[in-house]
């Protein structure tokens, strides 16, 4: 039978995706220390989930009105620490769980991405992800020592040739290259350690790279491309796909145009798993559930929804009354997640929405569609998007932590094991078992560059 993915949605910072989450009362406040990761990766590996996953930037927010002191004073997303860090004590606390980082193709070094994740990968026994991401605004640029983001295409295109640099190292080493044989001093077989010689347009990387292959042959590749442009590079190189559908109809069409584009540059579109975000708010009983849910969403502010807004989008929102209109113009240069941008038009119906606008439809900052109730509420819409609405699986981004994964794993996962939905155990070690991925072998990812 079928069977969903599961993933734990996290922040090396001081709060959630949902940034009025460390204002909880029950949310820990020693987010800091590695207890509180090596916590929060035990509940997940207890719950079976597939991975943990962290999302990442490298900027605070700080564009709404050019200034950070807003983002510090309320906690929007401020502290922002190294993920894979964090990571590698994660999986030294756990056996199975899979561990994945987000890691920017516009400001690293294709050979240091590759050798970072591919070292993430054997310490902890093929459990790793890199979720790919282009940068996307000017705080990062600035951080980065860059005067201004690059343009929006230009970063995948950017990003297609450093994608063939890092699969093309993580291939030099053969599966048997290593031989160990002290009597004759032999450590490895010279003809099975290759060099890569790469010369492209943007980048070139010549190797021969300094990482073995791991146990499921290399990391998994994590991407939410869901624009136009970023549709074309997830389809080219994503193996699990994060997505945010605002309902069925739309995930199920989108997720069936991202499987023909796989297929259309000769991908099968069994190699790709999709798993849309939400935000479950669980107890007991739906009436505890609605308490809570209550309780959490009048924790954040306009403020919230401001700053997160101006810091995906790359405009400042401050520039603008809070029902003034975007102009065509204003709509046009949005050059951060264009994506966020598109749902706003679509979903408000207007050619020109206003600021109130976009907080109401982007969500940013606020509990946006939460999905409330006891076990049986929870699992059935569960349910009926694995069965309909075209996703594999779900990303559960946490309200507080760590009660929002403890609470989940509590009442969910059993009752999704119930219906035999969702594992009761771990069949394999590597995170390419977890999600019924074959192990990756040398030049399987060359059909994607090919397209």
């Amino acid at each position: 039978m079928r069977q969903m993915t599961l993933i734990g949605f996290l922040q090396a910072q001081n709060c959630t995706n949902f940034a009025a989450s460390w204002r909880h009362p029950d949310s820990r406040t020693d987010f800091l220390s590695v207890g509180y990761y090596q916590h929060i990766a035990r509940v997940l590996e207890a719950g079976k989930f597939d991975l943990a996953f962290f999302d990442d930037r490298l900027a605070m927010p700080d564009i709404l009105g050019g200034d950070h002191g807003h983002t510090v004073e309320h906690g929007i997303r401020c502290v922002k620490m190294d993920p894979v860090t964090i990571l590698t004590a994660m999986g030294m606390a756990t056996e199975r769980l899979g561990l994945a980082s987000t890691y920017s193709t516009t400001y690293y070094e294709p050979f240091h991405v590759a050798r970072v994740f591919a070292t993430l990968d054997l310490m902890t026994g093929g459990r790793a992800a890199w979720n790919v991401v282009t940068s996307l605004n000017s705080s990062e640029a600035r951080n980065m020592g860059r005067t201004e983001v690059v343009e929006h295409d230009l970063r995948y295109d950017q990003a297609d040739e450093f994608m063939e640099i890092v699969h093309g190292h993580w291939d030099t080493w053969e599966d048997d290259a290593i031989v160990l044989d002290k009597q004759r001093s032999v450590f490895a077989n010279r003809d099975k350690v290759h060099r890569l010689d790469y010369e492209g347009r943007f980048y070139s990387s010549r190797g021969p790279f300094t990482v073995p292959r791991s146990a499921q042959g290399y990391p998994v590749v994590i991407q939410a491309g869901q624009s136009g442009r970023g549709r074309r590079f997830a389809a080219r190189w994503g193996e699990l796909m994060f997505v945010m559908y605002p309902n069925m109809q739309v995930g199920a069409r989108a997720t069936a145009e991202l499987r023909q584009e796989a297929e259309r540059i000769g991908r099968d579109p069994a190699t790709m798993k999709v798993a849309n975000l939400i935000h479950p708010v669980v107890a007991a009983t739906k009436a505890e559930a609605e308490d809570k849910c209550a309780a959490i969403a009048a924790l954040p502010t306009q403020d919230d929804s401001l700053s997160l807004l101006s810091e995906a989008l790359n405009f400042d929102f401050a520039a603008k009354g809070m029902d003034e209109p975007f102009s065509d113009a204003e709509l046009a240069s949005i050059s951060g997640l264009q994506a966020i941008r598109d749902r706003v038009l679509q979903d408000s119906g207007k050619t020109n929405p206003t600021v109130r606008d976009f907080i109401h439809y982007s969500g940013r900052g606020q509990l946006h569609d939460p999905w409330v109730g006891g076990p049986k509420e929870v699992a059935d819409r569960m349910e009926q998007w694995f069965e309909e609405g075209g996703c594999d699986g779900f990303v559960v981004a946490a309200t507080y932590v760590p009660g929002a994964y403890e609470d989940f794993v509590t009442f969910v996962v059993p009752e999704l094991q119930r219906r035999g939905l969702f594992r009761k155990e771990y069949e394999g070690r590597t995170l390419r078992d977890h999600l019924g991925l074959k192990r990756a072998e040398r030049g399987d990812w060359r059909r994607r560059a090919a397209g």
